[in-house]
């Protein structure tokens, strides 16, 4: 599967988020102005059951609120700003639902929903996501990826044709889960943190037919080191500084 994702993929981490406040439709819209050739963003549930895009289990960091998110309703979320924390060019900037990114993104770019229910592994968010996918139904430009093993299963069985990524921690703890979880969930793409993506460790998982995906990638030579050891992908704040190094390697190799 992810055919359509070219090598190495550069994944906008939470949107263009080194120019443009995270997990919003500016950040996402600013990805495809600079030719991402994916956007990845992170969901939550609200209080009412609303699929949302933001990272943290609070809204503290990124909006103007103080409080969890799943204990507001849509109607309080959208009453937040979400982007003059970043700058006050982006003030009035909104948290996005699932489906207003749909509408606004979906189809024009490759998209990495990751699913964080992390503080609420057992809430109905795979389900919400799966009602709205349906909806869409872009199976070839979705790539769905969570640390949960259990969310990853349930998203599988909700959308059995949309690919799946498997976040592993760094360290032992990341060795640990790949090799347990290794047999168990269906993924299609290792996403292992930068610290633990090695030429060894890309080798290993090609050699499974498996993709290698890594996060957070914002320093140069750490990006044409990677792009040398021919991985899949980077998940990175900034993707003018990725398109350079990825050139460089390319230059190099011709």
């Amino acid at each position: 599967m992810l055919p359509s994702l070219k090598k190495p993929t550069l994944f906008a981490h939470r949107g263009a988020s080194a120019f443009a406040p995270e997990n919003t439709l500016a950040a996402f819209e600013l990805a495809i102005h600079q030719h991402a050739d994916a956007i990845e963003f992170d969901v939550k549930l609200t209080a009412d059951n609303q699929v949302i895009v933001i990272h943290d289990a609070t809204v503290d960091r990124t909006t103007n609120g103080k409080g969890l998110v799943s204990k507001f309703d849509l109607r309080t979320i959208k009453s937040l700003d979400a982007g003059q924390h970043f700058d006050d060019a982006f003030s009035g900037e909104k948290i996005p639902t699932l489906n207003e990114v749909m509408e606004q993104i979906a189809g024009r770019i490759f998209l990495n929903i990751e699913i964080t229910n992390y503080a609420t592994p057992t809430d109905d968010l795979p389900r919400q996501i799966a009602n709205i996918i349906r909806d869409n139904f872009y199976n070839d430009q979705i790539l769905f990826s969570s640390f949960n093993p259990i969310t990853l299963l349930k998203i599988r069985n909700l959308l059995p044709d949309f690919p799946l990524g498997y976040l592993t921690t760094t360290g032992f703890l990341g060795r640990i889960s790949r090799l347990i979880f290794g047999n168990i969930i269906p993924y299609h793409a290792i996403h292992p943190e930068v610290k633990d993506t090695d030429r060894k460790l890309i080798k290993k998982y090609h050699l499974s037919g498996c993709r290698v995906h890594t996060y957070t990638v914002n320093d140069y030579q750490t990006m044409v080191n990677l792009f040398q050891w021919n991985v899949d992908g980077i998940f990175t704040d900034n993707i003018p500084l990725a398109q350079k190094a990825r050139s460089f390697v390319k230059e190099e190799k011709s």
